[in-house]
């Protein structure tokens, strides 16, 4: 069955987690819809020009087997005051459908509207002191029930490979892990 995900991205957002998390899926054989937050094309945290395929709002009414946020600063902010995405991201939790984030915005998103709440976590390090239940210091991805975060940009890979995971299953994983070369 094919898996219907949305990434999620916004002006200032962290380029290599929104590229990884977006190619990575799709690589995997998910369906991946882009929603920017702002405009259709956003200037990523490093000065990329991004395009988004749709508009948060045009994505409202869609149900997505994961909804994948990037982190990076001010791009995490821009998610957090999405009305649209928290709406869509309380619906997933409460579906108990997979959710998912990575540097700031575990804290800045995910903690900011109440949706990690006891769960463990990881997120960018200078932030770590803000999670309510920190996982431990040497893990950079952590999933704990329908939610997955991860550390920062050097992981992005890695989380979007446990996010194929979460969806696909670990022969899948297995397979992109080997055909990129990362064994």
């Amino acid at each position: 069955m094919t898996k219907k995900v949305l990434v999620v991205i916004a002006d200032g957002i962290e380029e290599i987690e929104a590229v990884c998390i977006i190619d990575i899926l799709r690589r995997a054989g998910s369906i991946v819809t882009v929603a920017s937050v702002d405009d259709l094309q956003v200037t990523a945290s490093r000065g990329t020009k991004l395009v988004a395929d749709k508009s948060i709002k045009d994505c409202t009414n869609i149900t997505y087997d994961l909804i994948a946020l990037p982190g990076g600063m001010p791009g995490a902010e821009h998610l957090r005051d999405s009305t649209d995405l928290t709406s869509m991201l309380k619906e997933q939790a409460a579906a108990n459908r997979l959710y998912a984030a990575i540097c700031a915005s575990p804290v800045v998103v995910l903690h900011h509207h109440g949706l990690i709440g006891k769960r463990k976590a990881v997120c960018y390090p200078s932030m770590t002191d803000k999670l309510p239940c920190p996982a431990s210091p040497d893990l950079s991805i952590v999933k704990d029930g329908a939610c997955i975060t991860g550390r920062g940009p050097g992981t992005a890979i890695n989380f979007a490979l446990k996010l194929v995971e979460a969806l696909h299953g670990k022969q899948k994983t297995d397979e992109l892990f080997k055909q990129m070369a990362c064994q």
